[in-house]
């Protein structure tokens, strides 16, 4: 793991968050006033990224919404800025180049809980985002098997809608249509 080269004083902005370099080895998320940093996601956390962002894309696609599917964009909340695992956000808001969108924009975050993330990726992250009043929450579970946790905002706070376990074909009806089966997300392919 890097240690950041930089220095800083004071309380840190979304300005001075986004103006840092960028890192792929490390996550930088403003909670507050206060910078986190974390490492880059390992290997099956990345597989598992990947895949669903494609299937969530053809999804979309197929149901016509008009939505961008992203992994891990920066996204400015009332409280400050974090970096979801993926997000599904309106087309128009990413239509420019930029390197943050506003959490007004997104639909949809996806947070994959790594080992060293569980408790803000189940309960910080989920108050931070329903304040924010972001529609959708899920959450990828790898342990002991991988399963997928939906969630929808009601009254101001997550509420489970499905589950989605290995093994399985689970259909979520929003914020689009979409079929997963969660078994294989995580999995190595072997190729030849």
């Amino acid at each position: 793991m890097s240690v950041a080269s930089f220095t800083h004083h004071g309380p840190w902005s979304v300005e001075d968050v986004l103006a840092l370099p960028e890192d792929r080895t490390v996550r930088y998320e403003l909670l507050g006033e206060s910078l986190v940093m974390s490492p880059a996601p390992g290997l099956r956390h990345q597989r598992a990224s990947f895949r669903l962002h494609v299937a969530l894309d053809a999804a979309a696609q197929a149901a016509g919404a008009p939505v961008e599917v992203l992994e891990a964009i920066n996204v400015i909340l009332p409280s400050g800025l974090v970096v979801p695992d993926i997000v599904v956000a309106d087309a128009g808001a990413t239509a420019e180049d930029g390197v943050s969108i506003d959490a007004e924009a997104v639909q949809l975050v996806i947070e994959l809980v790594s080992p060293g993330n569980k408790t803000m990726d189940r309960k910080l992250k989920p108050l931070l985002y329903a304040e924010a009043a972001v529609p959708y929450y899920w959450r990828l579970e790898f342990d002991p098997a991988p399963r997928l946790i939906t969630c929808e905002l009601d009254a101001g706070r997550y509420v489970e809608t499905a589950t989605a376990l290995p093994g399985t074909v689970t259909r979520i009806e929003k914020p689009f249509p979409f079929d997963i089966d969660p078994a294989g997300l995580a999995q190595p392919q072997h190729r030849r």
